[in-house]
């Protein structure tokens, strides 16, 4: 079915430029979960009519759904963050055996600096381990193109494929031409073939042997395909590159030939050796692991390479320039404005109660990660999504310390937080769990969840209650409380932690993101004032110090919510 859209040159991020291209390679379902620097790519499809676009509880859920769409016969997505593809493991290395019915594509945005994760991952190493074929676009144009191909690559070798981008081809914006029209593939019948989709251990040793039979078909396509492709021009220096990088070079040597590979795995080793024989001195230039260069050395070419300490971080134009220069990298410290929690945010005055109680806490994946910072540094451990109840179940088990508590946000506790409260209540364990109630998805710019009982399109639909939840999975006892009444919320603290009980305390205050609402702003009367500096210790970032010492609330910034006139013991912050 051929639909028409107007024929237009648009301005698009890497994120929306996928968007776009997988409308236009007509992809009928889509699932994620929010994950910097992925998020936008399922916001942007969720904007399109004729297609089911959905936030899942998690990365794995979302992988399983989007591919259970394309059992059912339509082309779907699954689209996450680096970490976010890790969750999803179990089902990737599982559906590259069955294949898929049709086109099914996993878009993964990993993130080199780490501007707003907890490590830095290559996932290009997932490819090879998994079997299943990469392609990396160094553009949002290439984006929007490449995820098309990348569609009819998963139908004609029945297999899933990785795309894999990265934070600055996520965020960047490029002006380019779309489609005048997109095509909507038949739906494929809904097949019944248990050797093919129920992975026994006797149905799974056949298809891998099918697999192997496929990647063979994907190395011949992979020497061939316009994916990877090259500029021969000054033959006295070539490179081997792909992604972001290959911008790069091409900024820094516009004269040198380059060889971009689109598709790096397979990896197309009669190419890359026709290539090569083409220059007198051949680089490799890529981000993060020495993925690329480790298969040259594999097949025998010589190709200078960079040194270890390029390992780390993202590249630049003049990153490359170093490497070629055959320089170490300098780590310069980044300069920055110190991350925040906003003006009004609700986690303030929970993680200003848990330092006064002096309480060990256990961590998690959110805005309240900032908790760990000084002045108010009362968070002391944080993993990945969910680890925040495992590890108060397992310090509070092996310490004599008893004052362990777990906190974690509303959306994360649904991500991966659940599992961990039933093995909890399982394992008779007691202590304190706190969920960090906001009401929204906050850290990834306020996608609705579970528990906003809202979807993706801003529908009202089921909504999740979380002292219910808690309750089923056998916390002894739930509590509810704002946590602005910070006298009462640490009072409680200190009630449930002596008990022989496993209690969670719902700590239920919506985000200042989702609530604009403010109360007249608060002002510091400098003549009552002692410069004690305990309303500096909340870290709210609009109250300053200035070179005298005095201290002053930004009438602007300030959204009322007198947490500084409550800890004040002076009375010296009053309305404006």
């Amino acid at each position: 079915m051929s639909n028409p859209m107007q024929h237009k040159i648009v301005l698009l991020s890497g994120n929306e430029a996928i968007a776009w291209g997988a409308k236009a390679a007509g992809v009928s379902f889509a699932s994620g979960y929010p994950g910097t620097p992925s998020t936008e790519i399922l916001e942007t499809l969720g904007t399109f009519d004729g297609l089911e676009a959905q936030w899942a509880v998690n990365e794995k859920v979302a992988y399983e759904a989007a591919f259970g769409a394309s059992l059912g016969g339509k082309r779907a997505l699954t689209a996450c963050k680096h970490v976010g593809l890790n969750v999803a493991m179990d089902p990737l290395m599982t559906t590259a055996y069955s294949g898929v019915n049709a086109g099914f594509v996993v878009v993964v945005a990993d993130d080199p600096g780490m501007y707003s994760s907890q490590n830095e991952q290559d996932t290009r190493r997932v490819a090879p381990y998994a079997k299943i074929p990469l392609i990396e676009p160094s553009s949002p144009s290439e984006a929007y193109r490449y995820i098309e191909e990348a569609f009819r690559i998963s139908e004609q070798f029945d297999i899933p494929v990785l795309f894999r981008i990265t934070t600055r081809i996520s965020h960047t914006k490029e002006s380019f031409e779309i489609a005048g029209s997109y095509n909507v593939p038949p739906i494929r019948p809904l097949e019944r073939n248990p050797s093919k989709y129920v992975m026994v251990p006797g149905h799974a040793r056949a298809r891998h042997v099918d697999l192997e039979k496929r990647l063979l078909g994907l190395k011949e396509y992979a020497e061939h395909t316009s994916l990877n492709h090259w500029e021969i021009k000054d033959r006295k220096i070539g490179f081997i590159t792909s992604g972001i990088s290959a911008l790069y070079v091409k900024e820094v040597y516009p004269d040198a030939s380059i060889l971009t590979l689109g598709m790096s795995f397979p990896f197309p080793v009669k190419k890359i050796k026709a290539f090569a024989k083409k220059v007198m001195k051949l680089y490799v230039i890529e981000e993060l692991e020495p993925f690329l260069e480790e298969q040259l050395k594999q097949e025998g070419i010589t190709v200078v390479c960079k040194k270890p300490s390029w390992r780390c971080g993202e590249l630049s134009p003049d990153a490359v320039k170093r490497i070629v220069e055959r320089k170490e990298r300098e780590d310069k410290p980044k300069k920055g404005r110190r991350p925040l929690l906003c003006p009004g945010c609700p986690h303030r005055p929970a993680f200003y109660a848990l330092k006064k109680t002096r309480f060990f806490v256990a961590g998690d994946i959110g805005c309240y990660t900032l908790g760990a910072l000084e002045p108010l540094a009362s968070l002391h451990t944080q993993l990945c999504m969910g680890a925040s109840v495992p590890f108060f179940e397992g310090i509070s088990k092996t310490t004599l310390d008893k004052k362990i508590v777990a906190v974690i946000g509303d959306s994360t506790f649904i991500h991966t937080g659940l599992s961990g409260l039933i093995s909890a209540a399982y394992n008779n364990t007691k202590g304190v769990v706190v969920i960090m109630d906001n009401a929204i998805t906050a850290m990834t710019g306020a996608q609705e969840n579970p528990a906003t009982g809202v979807t993706l399109q801003g529908i009202r639909t089921k909504k999740l209650s979380l002292e219910n939840i808690c309750k089923a999975a056998n916390a002894d006892q739930v509590d509810v409380i704002d946590p602005y009444d910070f006298l009462a919320f640490e009072k409680l603290l200190k009630t449930r932690i002596e008990e022989d009980k496993l209690s969670v305390i719902i700590a239920r205050h919506p985000c200042k993101i989702i609530d604009r609402s403010r109360k007249p702003a608060l002002k510091i009367d400098t003549a009552a004032c002692k410069k004690c500096g305990l309303c500096m210790k909340l870290d709210c970032p609009a109250i300053s110090e200035d070179k005298d010492g005095n201290l002053h609330i930004d009438e602007q910034m300030c959204v009322g919510c007198e947490l500084c006139q409550k800890v004040c013991n002076l009375n010296a912050v009053v309305p404006v």
